[in-house]
Parts: structure tokens; C-alpha cells; sequence
């Protein structure tokens, strides 16, 4: 008998990934089938297995959008296919989140379902803009609408409430406007436009009914959420950026990536520990797979050199790669770390050497800088009649370290332990976001991350200059820089201390520069 399926309607929340569920990102992370909105934030994305099939069925007014008897398809399809299938949805699924025909359409196909919910943004934006929805004076109740169709209000009844707190109505702002006054808010009553809620594009404009139509002239007022009452005056008072922008410097200081969209590119599937420190610091983070890393072609050489252990006098590791690829084929054949008794193991790199540590062993060397040519001018002791083990990648690896060891009479063995390949296509969330020109930053943590980001752009036609114009290239180190330069044609920032914390600074620093 097939394994059974199962749908969770799951809310996303406003945007941010620090205001999901527990229980979401529980679901996320083991989902097998992704089925998301519009307005699902590209990092939640991220949340899901590599594997894991992704469906956007997102409905943006204006926009052509899958129609909701193909979205009910898509869902009983992948649950009968014994999946387990999330269908996320901004905000809070039962908040004008149109779940009624899905789960109808589940429970008529006899599917199992189970519904997560998620902080709306109708009680969210206000609280992150600094406007509480009630007050014991000035709002004892509130009311939450969609303007989607403004003309099935009762205008009348709501012009009379003391809070109201209005969804999709960014299109037709000015209709909102007239009907309220037309039914007895005076002008000077204030209201607050939010724009992307909890993200870090977040925007606020606050104005009286009488104004803010001519405030937000010329801005796409989508996603937004519409706060009218007396508490929007609160915001003066209780919104933490109103006392920081007195001194923008400070601000900037604290949160120096706010606003800032940086495109990650990263190997598939390795930890986005990089990704959470941007984000800390107010940056919204695009991860973009850019290499792929897999076993060599063989592991001949590398069995035979395991096998010779006891022969060599040092084992050189330049990569969290080569670490964990060589001790998976150590226990592969049967043999632990007291195999490397009487190996010293040289390191570069924190991230390597953290790696190493993660096996019981400290290594022996590790140099100041965390660049190759360092190891080279520090290495502790002569190298003539030494012999060195170097697992490193199958191609495209570091050719000028095994040079100069050579040139100092040291006997460098080379041996595959992985290869790294580009991806046959480029992420959809990044292209996306390129296409848009939504991107500040882009990160390059290795040459070859750079050099698989110049294959992959060159797979769209539109030419990459257009991509790239107005972005700042940003590389963890020389190496990484001339690759930049070679490829990409330029870099801006390059991290004194060539470690993916000396890169976040460098970021922060050029991010405040440019702010402020």
C-alpha cells in the first residue's frame, strides 16, 4: 500500500523568517513538496530541502496568477503521490488566505490535512511601525479588512469605528480615502501607509486622510497594510527609529545592512551560517547555489595514499571539503584518526580548521593569514626531503601552492578527494532578483564561486554588465579578488581578514559608507 500524503496550510507570517513558527519552520525543513504565494519572503524558501519540489501559484493583482481550481489540483496531486506537501501562505492562512476551496478540495479527495497559523500582518505591521491597534482611550476595538474589492464594504460602518486596519488596498488608496470622509472621518484624521512589513524594505508613511494621497504619489504601494485612527499618533512616541534617526551614524552602526538585499553565492547545500550573521544585521539574504560538490571520478589515488599513510610527514588541508572527504574515506576503509599518528596536518582557514576539530584533531599548523600563500612563507619547518599529502579538489585547484612546495625540494603527492561543478541552472529566486535589479551586494567566498556565477550569468541572455551595474562585488580575499577582476571585470570590497567574519565587516563598512 502507497504511503500516505499529507497538506499542511501553513502561515509564513509577515515576511521576516524571525517571525515563523516554530512549527513552520519545523515543516519546511523536512517538506517534500514547497507550494507557495507571492508574497512568501525568498528566505523562507531557503528553509527547504535541495530536493524538495517547488510550486510558485503566488497571486499579485495586475499579474497573471494560477488559477485557484489548478492550486487545488496541484494539492491533492502531490499529497495522493504520498508526499508531504506544504502550502504556505503570507500571513496567517485563515486571514483572507483563501484556504476554504483547498481544504474542501482535500477533504472531497479524502486527503490528510492539518492548518499551522502564522502572524497576520494586519496585527504585525502595526506593532513593528510602533502603532498599537488599541488604547484605552483612543481605540477600544479595531476592525481588519481587504480593500481587494472596496465596493462590498460598509463604509459607513467602518468610518464609525475607532481603529480600522485596511489590507490590499494600496491600488486604490484614494478610494478608500473618499469613502471614509464620505462618510464622516474629517480630514485631519491620521493614517499610516506600511510597505513590506517586518522585512528590512520596510517603509512607513504617516499623514491625515486629508494628505496622504499626495504623500505616496508615485510609489507602488504594494504589499502594504492601512492604519487609520488616533493611535497612528502613537508612532512619534513608541516607533525605536524615530529617536535613532537624530543620529543616523549610530543607527546605521547598529543595523549597517538595514535595506540592503545581498546575493549569497554559496555551495549547495552547505550551512547558510553566513547568510544568518547578514541577516542579524538587518540584510536581507538571497542564497545562490553556485557550485556543487560531489565525489572524484575515482578514489584510487587517494585509497592508495590513505593506504601509505605512515610514509608522509604532513597532510595539507585548504578546504572544509577536502577535510571531510578525506575522514569520510578514512572510515570508508576501515581506519580512524590513529592512522595519522606521526602525520603532522597543516590547516588554511578557520572554517578548515574548526572542521578538523570536529574529527578530535588539532592541527599542527595553521597560518596567520588564511590564504595559501601564507602557509607557505610561515611554515614551521624545512621542507626539503618532506613528503606532503595534499587532498584537494579533482580540478581548478591551488596550482601555486604545490609549486612552491616543489620549489623548496618538498615530494607534494596530489590525490582528488571531491570535485566541485557548476550547476546546470541558475537559482529562480536569484535570477529573479537579478532580473529585477533588486540586488546591493554580491558575496564571493572562493575563485571558484566566482567563476561558476560568470557561467551561470552567461546562460541569460541579457547581457551580465546589466546585472551587475550599480552592485557592489564583494570578495573574502586576493585570489578570490583577481577572479572578480578577471571575470566580473572589477571588485569593491575585498575583507582584510580573509574569513567570512573579516568579509561581514567589510560589508558593513562599505554599507555605512554609502549610507550615510
Amino acid at each position: 500500500m502507497a504511503e500516505l500524503g499529507k497538506v499542511y496550510l501553513v502561515g509564513a507570517g509577515p515576511g521576516n523568517v524571525a517571525y515563523l513558527t516554530v512549527r513552520a519552520q519545523q515543516l519546511l525543513v523536512t517538506a517534500e513538496v514547497l507550494i507557495y504565494d507571492a508574497l512568501v519572503d525568498s528566505q523562507l524558501l531557503q528553509l527547504v530541502p535541495d530536493n524538495c519540489l517547488k510550486f510558485d501559484v503566488g497571486k499579485r493583482g495586475g499579474r497573471i496568477s494560477t488559477p485557484q481550481v489548478e492550486i487545488n489540483q496541484l494539492l491533492v496531486a502531490q499529497c495522493q503521490q504520498g508526499r508531504q506537501v506544504v502550502r504556505l501562505k503570507s500571513g496567517d492562512p485563515f486571514i483572507f488566505g483563501r484556504c476554504t476551496s483547498e481544504i474542501e478540495a482535500m477533504v472531497a479527495a479524502e486527503c490528510e490535512f492539518e492548518v499551522v497559523p502564522g502572524i497576520s500582518s494586519a496585527l504585525a505591521a502595526p506593532l513593528l511601525a510602533g502603532i498599537p491597534l488599541t488604547d484605552p482611550v483612543l481605540s477600544r476595538s479595531f476592525a481588519v479588512c481587504t480593500a481587494h474589492e472596496p465596493e462590498h464594504l460598509d463604509w459607513g460602518a467602518l468610518a464609525r469605528l475607532e481603529t480600522v486596519v485596511i489590507l490590499m488596498g494600496g491600488r486604490c488608496l484614494p478610494e478608500i480615502v473618499a469613502a471614509l470622509v464620505r462618510n464622516g472621518r474629517v480630514l485631519a484624521t491620521p493614517i499610516a501607509i506600511i510597505r513590506w512589513a517586518g522585512t528590512s524594505q520596510q517603509q512607513v508613511w504617516c499623514g491625515q486622510l486629508g494628505n496622504i494621497v499626495e504623500k505616496t504619489a508615485g510609489v507602488s504601494l504594494s504589499p502594504v497594510v492601512i492604519v487609520v485612527g488616533e493611535v497612528v499618533g502613537w508612532r512619534r512616541y513608541l516607533q525605536v527609529d524615530n529617536f535613532m534617526q537624530e543620529d543616523a551614524k549610530t543607527l546605521n552602526m547598529s543595523i549597517p545592512l538595514q535595506g540592503k538585499t545581498i546575493l549569497v553565492t554559496r555551495a549547495a547545500g552547505q550551512a547558510g551560517q553566513f547568510s544568518l550573521r547578514l541577516t542579524k544585521l538587518g540584510a536581507t539574504v538571497i542564497e545562490m547555489p553556485t557550485l556543487e560538490i560531489h565525489p572524484p571520478t575515482s578514489w584510487e589515488n587517494l585509497d592508495r595514499a590513505i593506504a601509505n599513510l605512515a610514509d608522509f610527514h604532513w597532510l595539507v588541508l585548504t578546504s572544509t571539503n577536502a577535510v571531510d572527504y578525506f575522514f569520510a574515506r578514512l572510515l570508508a576503509l576501515g581506519l580512524d584518526t590513529r592512522a595519522l599518528a606521526g602525520v603532522k596536518i597543516a590547516v588554511v582557514g578557520e572554517k578548515t580548521s574548526k572542521s578538523l576539530q570536529q574529527h578530535s584533531l588539532q592541527p599542527d599548523f595553521t597560518p596567520p593569514e588564511f590564504v595559501a600563500d601564507s602557509l607557505i612563507k610561515h611554515f614551521p619547518e624545512q621542507l626539503a626531503g618532506k613528503k606532503v599529502l595534499f587532498p584537494r579538489v579533482e580540478t581548478g585547484g591551488r596550482e601555486v601552492l604545490v609549486k612552491e612546495f616543489t620549489d623548496q625540494n618538498a615530494e607534494v603527492v596530489e590525490v582528488a578527494a571531491y570535485q566541485s561543478c557548476c550547476p546546470e541552472t541558475i537559482d529562480r529566486v536569484a535570477k529573479t532578483a537579478l532580473l529585477q535589479k533588486s540586488v546591493n551586494i554580491i558575496t564571493f567566498a572562493s575563485s571558484k564561486t566566482v567563476t561558476c556565477f560568470h557561467e551561470l550569468l552567461n546562460r541569460i541572455p541579457e547581457s551580465k554588465e546589466q546585472f551587475l551595474d550599480g552592485v557592489c562585488l564583494a570578495s573574502i580575499g586576493p585570489q578570490t579578488s583577481k577572479s572578480c577582476v578577471d571575470l566580473l571585470g572589477r571588485v569593491d570590497v575585498e575583507a582584510q581578514n580573509y574569513t567570512l567574519d573579516g568579509l561581514t565587516l567589510a560589508i558593513s563598512d562599505w554599507a555605512v559608507k554609502n549610507t550615510l
